[in-house]
């Protein structure tokens, strides 16, 4: 059974937008938060916005901050997030991540255990 699932990815020009959707199978939406993730070729992955799926407080990386928006559907076990005003550096693979406890602290890929295949993001300037 997938447990997470990314999709919505493509190619768009600089200044474009896409909704990513990170679709969770209901034990996994239950985990304490939602992580999204992104690894631009020859980079690490770097952690851009997080949710917690019970709370709903949400925290943005500052290299993301104003341009993209998580969000979530507590009916559907799914998080999104749209990325607006897109840059040729924010070409990479996003990935969401799901997880509890210290992990939900960390915006460290290796703090997190459970991850899915990602969807790749490229803009083209």
């Amino acid at each position: 059974q997938v447990q997470l699932a990314e999709s919505g990815g493509g190619s768009v020009q600089a200044g474009g937008s896409l909704r990513l959707t990170c679709a969770a199978s209901a034990s996994m939406y239950l985990q304490s938060c939602v992580t999204w993730f992104r690894q631009a070729p020859g980079k690490e992955r770097e952690g851009v916005a997080r949710i917690y799926t019970t709370s709903g407080i949400i925290y943005y990386a500052d290299s993301v901050k104003g341009r993209f928006t998580i969000s979530k559907d507590d009916a559907k076990n799914t998080v999104y997030l749209q990325v607006n005003s897109l840059k040729p550096e924010d070409t990479a693979m996003y990935y969401c991540a799901a997880d509890r406890g210290s992990a939900c602290g960390s915006w460290y890929a290796s703090a997190y255990k459970n991850w899915g295949k990602g969807t790749r993001v490229t803009v083209s300037s």
